[in-house]
């Protein structure tokens, strides 16, 4: 019986010892990530970001929650939109003060209905494609619209503040339309600018 017990006891230390040390494993691969993006080395970051997205878990949460916004900006640089959102969207998530995160989603969003209303725009004639796409394209804008006005709210620009109007006329929201003003003043407090890791 007490062997059992020493054999328990030792098997919890060795476990306990290797998580341990998997945890560290993963954390001096994101700062080996934090160096690649750092010195710009796009190779290196995709590279280390990749093996660490398996055991992202492993990381301190403001870690993980920094990791997965460099990841999600490494992927909307690469062209990889669909990507770049997953992981935005963690971040949005995680710390929904942080406007720079909705910015990047909205205009995300934003493209992705864009290319919608181009195939909507030549597929006039055909009744059941053009409602599918006003629905997709709908979405999308529905998507876009609330990480747009927090990015307007913290950080206000003229030519974000014409999109969204413009996008809510473009989906006939006359009413969101009207209450946008009030919108962003309730937005606009506890605006977030930088993430940290501590």
């Amino acid at each position: 019986m007490l062997k059992k017990g020493f054999l328990l006891l030792l098997f919890l230390v060795i476990s306990r010892v290797i998580h341990a040390q998997s945890a560290d494993v993963v954390y001096n691969q994101y700062l080996d990530f934090n160096m690649a993006r750092f010195e710009n080395d796009e190779d290196k970051m995709l590279d280390v970001g990749e093996r660490i997205l398996p055991n992202a878990d492993k990381l301190p949460e403001k870690a993980r929650i920094n990791f997965f916004f460099g990841i999600g900006k490494m992927y909307e640089d690469g062209d990889q939109p669909d990507k770049a959102i997953i992981y935005y969207e963690k971040v949005a998530a995680a710390v929904p003060d942080y406007y720079v995160v909705h910015r990047a989603l909205g205009y995300l969003y934003l493209d992705k209905a864009k290319q919608i209303e181009k195939q909507l725009n030549s597929s006039a004639g055909n009744n059941t494609m053009e409602a599918q796409l006003k629905m997709a394209y709908t979405a999308d804008v529905k998507k876009a619209l609330p990480h747009l006005e927090k990015a307007q709210a913290c950080d206000p620009s003229n030519d974000t503040l014409g999109i969204i109007k413009n996008l809510y006329q473009n989906i006939n929201d006359s009413d969101d339309l009207i209450s946008l003003t009030v919108r962003l003043k309730a937005l606009s407090k506890n605006c977030i600018d930088i993430l940290t890791d501590q």
